[in-house]
């Protein structure tokens, strides 16, 4: 394994080995489609679209079959669809929209970091580029952090275990953080200068909480509220000291997991009422008369199902609502609960922001953790952007940005997907079908985009999204879940004309046009 301790190299920022947009390096694992390797001296990459000649669309393709960011051209066609066509059809209406986008991301972790830096410095290098260059990468805008150790952590640590340490004068960061978190997110702040950063608590200091473990059902003692929520301050303040500031803090990592008997990994526990309670006597307060008053809060951070009563539990005592800017979501049991879930929760309270904050594919039971080459897995990423952000979620985080071959380390053995995975020993990273699936929105949808209207013709298998981005472009992407059958399309744009498409099966689609 590599050093961790580089941070020179972030004085010599070492130059992008190849240049300009590169094809992929196909390897195949036999698992359904393909994986694009990276090794020290080559990695493919995609251009940005920038602005495409009127009456022509740029089409951005990929698909089970091998198709990685295939990029091509097209025109728009003055000539009415006729009346009697069978395609699909979707009509643009750029005069309604909706919410603004914020972005897309992924986190931090300690095991992203070790994986990440088991490698040789220039494919360290690529990784970061892989994801937050605008240029030749997904354009990455926001990223999270956590607080100390979660389950993707070698070890179980907080900043400050010293006993009773009231006053917190023993807070300090870990060699984690030191070594492998930081180095990285100053990497990714150079590449992205405007990069959203949230940070993410798992868990108080063992002696803060009632079990005295990190783990298991536990939760915070009431004498400690204030304590923890001074830690939060101390940590802003630490990183700030290396030059890296928030723009959010969520008020706890799935606050459930904690009050689940014997749950395995790192946890604490709160109701909503207890959460409404802490934010509006505690975080709140403390954060805005701290120097990091800016600093937003989101509340949840948990699963979609439980979205209406915390919500209108916390948001509905306006000492509490004062101080909560938006509303963290995670996936992980999406398939139980409707999206329309989502639009009540935006109508009920339109001024607080949605944003999924945790994702990733082999974390359920029975599942698989790593699946080398995995489309469906791209699949169940690209559905769950496109439901989301249809439903007023304005951006999608994934979790590890990158882990070994057995989707680790992990001390409590809960190993999971990522979009990069790492291989060590061959010092090569593999580009999952996950980080295409991802590159499909944050490439060409940028923050700052905003969701606008478009009616399609009832067709099971085909979702679709469309949002007019910061330039004045439209940018339309287009699933098609359809494993055997292509499907056609009829797009129309009342102020450019009409599009056909011929939809691959089992496919992603972004279309740009002026």
């Amino acid at each position: 394994m590599a050093s961790f301790g580089f941070l020179a190299f972030l004085v010599v920022f070492i130059a992008p080995l190849v240049l300009g947009s590169l094809p992929c390096s196909p390897i195949d694992f036999g698992r359904g489609s393909i994986v694009c390797e990276c090794n020290a001296t080559y990695c493919d990459t995609v251009d940005p679209i920038n602005q495409v000649e009127l009456g022509k669309y740029m089409q951005v393709f990929s698909d089970k079959s091998g198709a990685r960011f295939a990029i091509s051209e097209g025109s728009f066609s003055d000539v009415a669809p006729p009346e009697n066509s069978t395609a699909v059809k979707v009509t643009i209406d750029r005069n309604v929209k909706y919410q603004e986008i914020l972005g897309f991301g992924g986190a931090f972790t300690d095991a992203a970091g070790i994986s990440i830096a088991s490698l040789s410095q220039p494919l360290q290098e690529a990784i970061l580029k892989q994801y937050f260059d605008g240029e030749i990468g997904l354009n990455y805008s926001i990223a999270r952090v956590p607080m100390a150790g979660t389950d993707f952590s070698t070890r179980t640590y907080s900043y400050n275990d010293v006993e009773n340490d009231t006053s917190l004068s023993s807070f300090s960061l870990e060699p984690e953080d030191l070594q492998v978190k930081i180095p990285y997110v100053q990497m990714a702040k150079l590449l992205q200068p405007n990069l959203r950063l949230y940070a993410s608590p798992w868990s108080a200091p063992k002696w803060m909480k009632t079990n005295n473990e990190f783990y298991g059902m536990g939760s915070l003692k009431p004498e400690y509220y204030q304590v923890w929520a001074n830690y939060f301050v101390k940590f802003l303040e630490s990183y700030a000291e290396h030059n890296i500031t928030f723009w959010a803090v969520t008020a706890q990592n799935e606050p459930t997991d904690g009050n689940i008997p014997g749950f395995s990994f790192n946890c604490m526990g709160w109701t909503s009422s207890e959460q409404r309670d802490w934010i509006k006597n505690n975080l709140g307060p403390t954060l805005a008369n701290s120097s990091h008053s800016d600093v937003k809060i989101i509340m949840l951070d948990d699963q979609r199902i439980q979205i209406l009563n915390w919500t209108r539990t916390v948001l509905s005592d306006p000492d509490a609502e004062k101080y909560v800017s938006g509303i963290g979501l995670h996936w992980y049991v999406d398939a139980l609960v409707s999206p329309a879930a989502l639009d009540v929760a935006h109508s009920e309270f339109p001024n607080k922001f949605m944003l999924g904050t945790e994702a990733c594919a082999g974390a359920l039971p029975l599942e698989e953790s790593v699946v080398l080459g995995s489309w469906e897995r791209a699949e169940m990423y690209a559905s769950d952007i496109i439901t989301d952000l249809n439903h007023w979620v304005t951006g999608w985080v994934d979790w590890n940005i990158a882990l070994n071959m057995t989707g680790g380390p992990n001390w409590a053995h809960n190993e999971v997907d990522s979009p990069l995975i790492v291989d060590e020993y061959m010092d090569v990273f593999y580009k999952q079908p996950m980080f295409y699936a991802l590159g499909h929105f944050s490439k060409f949808i940028p923050a700052g985009s905003i969701r606008i209207h478009h009616e399609t013709g009832s067709f099971a298998g085909l979702e679709i999204l469309t949002c007019l981005r910061p330039d004045g472009q439209i940018a339309v992407v287009i699933l098609n879940l359809m494993t055997e059958n292509a499907v056609e399309l009829q797009l129309t744009d009342s102020e450019r004309g009409n599009m056909e498409l011929l939809i691959a099966p089992d496919s992603i689609y972004t279309l740009v046009y002026a």
